[in-house]
C-alpha cells in the first residue's frame, strides 16, 4: 500500500468554521520514494473572515486570499477528492492531522456534499507523525533530536523539529514544503527505528489497535500533555458502545480488590456503564457545521447528491429542495448561493446576502466564528508589537475587513 502525506493552510484554528487555503499532498511507494504530487490553492470564501493571527503565521496577504484567478473552494474540493481518489487505498499521513487537518478535510467535503470520510474508508487509513514522533522521542530518546522551549519542555511543532533534525525548513506553513518536512521525520523513524516505524504503519488500520488492545492482557497506553509524555499500564476492557472508534481501558495502577470479585464479562460491562454515567451529554448545535457527526447521509440523499455534481448549476436547486436530511439542504443552498448565485431568484440572493451580512457582524462573542467587529480587534491587538514586513501585511488585511464590516453594514442598516 502506498503513503499519502499531506498538509493544509488554513484562515484559522477553528476546524468546523475555518476554511482550507492551500492543500498539499504527496504519494510515495512503501518505502518513501516521491511517486506523484498535488497542490492546489482556493479564494477565500464570502462568508469566512480570514484570521490576522493566521494570516500573520503564513503570510497569505489579503489579495492573494481573494485572487479571482484561484478556484473556488467547491472547485478545489473537487480536485481534492478526485485526486485523492485516484491515489487510493493509501495510509494518509500529515502532522498532526488527525487533531487538525483531518476535521479541516472532514468539513471542506461535508460543506461541498460530498462523503466526508475519504481517509478512513474503501480501503484507506490514516496515522498521524506527531504522535509518531511523540511515541519515538518517549520509548527510543536517542533517535530523534527534541528541540526544547524555554522552560525545557519538548516541542514537537514541524517548524522546529524538522530543522533541529536536519532538513531545511525554509518553506514552513507552506503547505507542500510541510508535507517535504513530514516525509523527512518519517524516513529517519524508518531508517533509525524499523520496528517503531512498522508498528506505526500496522496501527493505521483500526482493526488492528483493536485487536492488539483486546488480545493483550497488558500494555502500555502513553499520551502527551503539553509536550511532556505520560504512560499507564492498563488492560482493555471493550468498545465505548456509544462510538466504535473507541476503545476503554482500566488502569492497573488502581487496587483491584473492589473488583476481585466480579467476573471479567461482569467487571467489563460495570466499567463501560459507569464510564458512560460520567461522560458528559453534548448539547445539539444549531449551526450546520457542528452537526457533521449527527448522522450518516442516507442511500436517497447520496443517490440524489452523486446526480447533483453532475448537473450544470441552474439544474441543481430542485435537487437540493429533494433532500430528505436538513443538513444537506442548508449546505446545499448555500453552496449554490457561493458558486452560482446567478441561478437563484432575484429575492432569495438578496436575503442570502443580508444573513451572510449578519452573520459576519454579529459583534456579542456569541459565535463560534470569527466576526469582522472581533478580527479587527485582533488586528488592532496584533499590529502594537509586529515586524515592519508582518505590519504591512497585517495593515493591508486590516483596511480589507473594514472595507467588509462597512458593506456588511450597510445591508443590514
Amino acid at each position: 500500500m502506498s503513503f499519502v502525506f499531506y498538509d493544509t493552510e488554513t484562515t484559522g484554528t477553528n476546524t468546523a468554521f475555518d476554511q482550507i487555503l492551500q492543500f498539499g499532498a504527496i504519494r510515495t511507494d512503501h518505502d518513501l520514494n516521491e511517486l506523484d504530487r498535488f497542490e492546489i490553492r482556493s479564494r477565500l470564501l464570502p462568508y469566512v473572515v480570514p484570521s490576522p493571527g493566521a494570516v500573520r503565521v503564513t503570510g497569505i496577504g489579503i489579495g492573494r486570499l481573494t485572487d479571482p484567478a484561484l478556484p473556488s473552494h467547491y472547485r478545489m474540493v473537487r480536485a481534492i477528492r478526485a485526486k485523492m481518489a485516484e491515489w487510493s487505498p493509501a495510509i494518509f499521513i500529515g502532522h498532526n492531522s488527525l487533531g487538525f487537518d483531518e476535521h479541516l478535510l472532514r468539513q471542506a467535503l461535508y460543506k461541498t456534499l460530498h462523503a466526508p470520510y475519504l481517509t478512513n474508508t474503501n480501503g484507506n487509513c490514516r496515522t498521524d507523525s506527531l504522535r509518531m514522533i511523540q511515541a519515538v522521542a518517549r520509548f527510543a530518546p536517542n533517535t530523534l533530536s527534541i528541540p526544547l522551549d524555554d522552560r525545557g519542555r519538548p516541542v514537537f511543532k514541524l517548524d522546529r523539529l524538522a530543522p533541529a533534525n536536519g532538513f531545511d525548513h525554509s518553506a514552513a506553513h507552506d503547505a507542500m514544503g510541510d508535507v517535504e518536512a513530514t516525509i523527512h521525520m518519517c524516513r529517519l523513524i524508518a531508517e533509525r527505528v524499523p520496528e517503531h516505524w512498522s508498528n506505526f504503519v500496522r496501527f493505521a488500520q483500526k482493526a488492528a489497535v483493536a485487536d492488539f488492545a483486546l488480545d493483550e492482557d497488558v500494555f502500555v497506553l502513553t499520551d502527551f500533555f503539553y509536550g511532556k509524555g505520560y504512560s499507564w499500564f492498563v488492560t482493555g476492557i471493550g468498545m465505548n458502545p456509544d462510538n466504535g472508534s473507541e476503545m476503554l481501558v482500566f488502569d492497573l495502577s488502581q487496587d483491584p480488590d473492589d473488583f476481585a470479585a466480579l467476573s471479567d464479562d461482569n467487571l467489563a460491562a460495570r466499567l463501560i456503564a459507569a464510564f458512560g454515567r460520567t461522560r458528559e451529554e453534548k448539547e445539539p448545535s444549531p449551526h450546520v457545521e457542528e452537526q457533521i457527526y449527527d448522522g450518516f447521509t442516507g442511500n436517497d440523499d447520496q443517490a440524489l447528491l452523486d446526480r447533483f455534481h453532475d448537473l450544470e448549476w441552474h439544474h441543481r436547486p430542485p435537487l437540493i429542495g429533494r433532500l430528505g436530511d436538513g443538513r444537506l439542504r442548508a449546505l446545499g443552498q448555500r453552496l449554490v448561493f457561493v458558486e452560482a448565485a446567478y441561478v437563484m431568484p432575484h429575492a432569495a440572493r438578496r436575503d442570502y446576502e443580508i444573513a451572510i451580512a449578519r452573520r459576519l457582524m454579529v459583534g456579542d462573542g456569541t459565535v463560534p466564528w470569527l466576526t469582522l467587529p472581533k478580527a479587527i480587534e485582533e488586528a488592532d491587538d496584533l499590529l502594537a508589537g509586529v515586524s515592519p514586513t508582518e505590519r504591512a501585511l497585517l495593515a493591508e488585511l486590516r483596511h480589507y475587513l473594514t472595507e467588509q464590516a462597512e458593506a456588511a453594514a450597510s445591508l443590514i442598516a
